[in-house]
């Protein structure tokens, strides 16, 4: 059995002790009355109790009601539990070690433009947070006050994408048993999109900058992303002759961002004709050679 005692000075409550002899040697963990209220002292004397009934019978795996109060259970009580030989602590992994991981895994399933924005994201994540800090102690709190620096400093697109890999990464943790719960779970990501500078580029534009360009092949590179909606430079790089489809006015585009999805890997542009020269139609018409290889 623990027993329960309280420290005072001047009559003021400053700590409490909670002490239990093993039959060889007497314990004594102090909580400090700043950190730990009083019920929480008594429900930290309960556990230990269990805890020692546990060691006394021999019951290697506790339930799991225990589990997920040990798992709740601040880093410095779990630190002095295991100091008393009362349960196993796995050393906390490092911020460098979750990133290091987290990047070692994703260099072989994702494309080499992904896997450099993660190491971007890597960067500005530590500019804020050591990395030999361990991610358990990482909180809530922690990252609001991060999120807001980010606002302060990038446009809120960017802001959402950091935040997104952040969680994304933290996540991975928990899938990996590094963490029980992922911190940035109820943090709100944001939004790509900023209506605010949204503009319709119009026809005129187009033209204008059409001859602006200085080259054939500026044009066609023009014409395809504003006109044929393709994304560039993925997919134009990957455009050959035989994929223009003269007959039916069509064209194959292959497209490296969605290939991993289903039905998704290549999709059909139509051209329609009109009277202007920016037409794709005509612009295709023009070129033999220039970006298509």
């Amino acid at each position: 059995m623990a027993t329960l005692t309280v420290d005072r000075r001047s009559g003021k409550v400053v700590g409490y002790n909670v002490q239990w002899y093993d039959g060889k040697k007497r314990f004594t963990i102090h909580m400090s009355a700043r950190s730990y209220h009083h019920k929480t002292v008594e429900k930290f004397k309960d556990l230990l109790e269990t805890l020692l009934y546990y060691r006394k019978n021999g019951t290697v795996v506790p339930d799991k009601t225990v589990s997920n109060r040990l798992a709740d259970m601040p880093v410095e009580l779990q630190s002095k539990l295991a100091n008393a030989g009362l349960i196993c602590v796995t050393k906390s992994k490092t911020c460098q070690e979750l990133w290091d991981s987290f990047l070692k895994h994703k260099a072989m399933v994702i494309k080499e433009k992904s896997l450099n924005l993660y190491q971007r994201n890597r960067e500005i994540f530590f500019t804020t947070f050591p990395p030999n800090k361990p991610i358990e102690q990482i909180t809530i709190d922690d990252l609001l006050e991060w999120k807001s620096t980010l606002l302060a400093r990038y446009a809120t697109s960017s802001v959402t994408g950091y935040i997104g890999v952040a969680k994304m990464v933290f996540g991975w943790a928990v899938d990996q048993d590094w963490l029980r719960k992922n911190p940035m779970e109820k943090i709100p990501t944001g939004n790509f999109r900023n209506r605010d500078k949204d503009r319709f580029i119009t026809m005129e534009e187009y033209g204008l900058l059409l001859d602006a360009c200085p080259t054939q092949e500026w044009r066609v590179v023009v014409a395809l992303a504003r006109i044929g909606g393709l994304r560039c430079p993925s997919e134009l790089k990957q455009l050959r002759w035989a994929d223009v489809d003269w007959e039916k006015n069509r064209f194959l585009v292959r497209s490296p961002k969605t290939e991993r999805h289903v039905n998704h890997a290549t999709r059909l542009v139509r051209v329609y004709l009109c009277s202007r020269q920016e037409s794709v139609h005509i612009v295709l018409c023009k070129i033999k050679g220039s970006i298509f290889l």
